[in-house]
């Protein structure tokens, strides 16, 4: 692992804002946890999931009904997955640190781990935000090429198209490949995975039994398995897709920055944490309450990178001071007015990354 260090002796930028944000918190009374907005989310997700589970179950359903139902649940997972267990992993769906623990659980229910999950997210890719080399979110592959320091290989010039496919199976790798990977080799990218005690491995594997019986075993022995193989295909294409974009959409979008660290023993960045935060991240859809609501505030990721342990449910107040601190210290605020734009910019960018290095530094010097 590259060791990466932020300039952060000076960390005039963080210091005025997080006073700012503070004052707002303060002066308005209000605690940085979630509040009856987030817990009304879950009252309504998990639920509805539950419901949909034992629908698909126990009713005879025709065949388009019933795949229709399979997205939609894994699309409401998706969204639980955004609101509960993202906002409890990082300490912000509750003051109670045991109300926290248990709702990050929900993500074992889905099929991950919070343990690992919270090691790769809260630690390396918070903190060594699209540094190439060490944040795992973009991490290189023969499949993928994020950002420009990576190597370019053919395949790379199609996958502006195929990587619609590679996200719509990317829960599916999460649940049954990438976490034993990280689990077996004890690294998450070229970290070294955080030391696991007797507990986390019970968990780990309990948590997998689990997922195998509810997922698999069960439905299997009520509907057969050709209509499982299908719903759980349909249920994984859309919970994928949903959770591959909107993270691909803070991140790996026109505008943002990368630090190249790979194969670096010591990597220094000149900015502070916090700026390095401002200008590796992108905001997108800020006033669509459908997308605000469903991604658990994600699409205010400026915020969220700022501020990870504020709850979701704040991100929209607190925008408009990061904005203006962001203005008076001259540093970008990149936010995308919609989610189609963003949608866009993603893909323009995965197609410009994809052309060979020497025929994209031609066609920027035309431009």
């Amino acid at each position: 692992m590259s060791k990466v260090t932020f300039n952060n002796k000076n960390n005039v930028f963080y210091t005025s804002l997080k006073a700012s944000v503070e004052n707002y918190f303060t002066s308005n009374n209000i605690k940085k946890t979630g509040n009856w907005e987030l817990y009304s989310k879950a009252l309504i997700l998990v639920p509805s999931a539950v419901a949909i589970y034992i629908i698909l179950l126990t009713l005879s359903l025709p065949a388009l009904p019933a795949i229709l139902l399979s997205g939609l649940l894994g699309f409401i997972m998706a969204s639980i997955g955004f609101n509960m267990m993202h906002d409890a992993c990082h300490g912000s769906y509750s003051s109670k640190k045991w109300v926290n623990e248990l709702v990050g659980y929900s993500l074992n229910a889905l099929g991950g781990n919070s343990f690992i999950w919270k090691f790769k997210h809260n630690i390396i890719h918070h903190t060594y935000t699209n540094v190439d080399g060490v944040d795992d979110d973009i991490a290189k592959s023969p499949l993928m090429r994020h950002c420009s320091s990576q190597k370019w290989v053919p395949a790379h010039r199609f996958q502006h198209i195929y990587v619609v496919l590679v996200y719509a199976i990317s829960s599916f790798a999460w649940v049954f490949i990438m976490d034993f990977n990280k689990y077996f080799s004890k690294k998450i990218h070229t970290t070294p995975l955080q030391k696991m005690n007797t507990k986390e491995h019970i968990i780990f594997w309990l948590s997998k039994v689990f997922y195998a019986v509810t997922y698999v075993a069960v439905p299997v022995y009520f509907v057969g398995w050709g209509p499982w193989a299908i719903g759980f295909t349909c249920m994984h294409v859309t919970m994928g897709l949903a959770l591959a974009l909107v993270f691909q959409l803070a991140h790996v979008v026109e505008h943002v920055e990368f630090e190249a660290a790979a194969g670096m023993e010591f990597k220094h960045i000149e900015n502070e944490w916090a700026i390095h935060q401002v200008k590796t991240t992108a905001n997108f859809a800020p006033r669509n309450f459908f997308v605000n609501w469903y991604v658990g505030g994600l699409n205010y990721q400026v915020e969220h990178h700022l501020f990870p342990r504020v709850s979701h449910v704040h991100y929209p107040a607190i925008s408009k001071i990061v904005e203006q601190s962001c203005k008076n210290h001259n540093l970008p605020y990149n936010t995308f007015p919609t989610m189609t734009k963003s949608l866009i910019s993603h893909f323009k960018m995965m197609k410009q990354l994809g052309r060979k290095p020497q025929a994209a530094m031609a066609m920027q010097s035309l431009a």
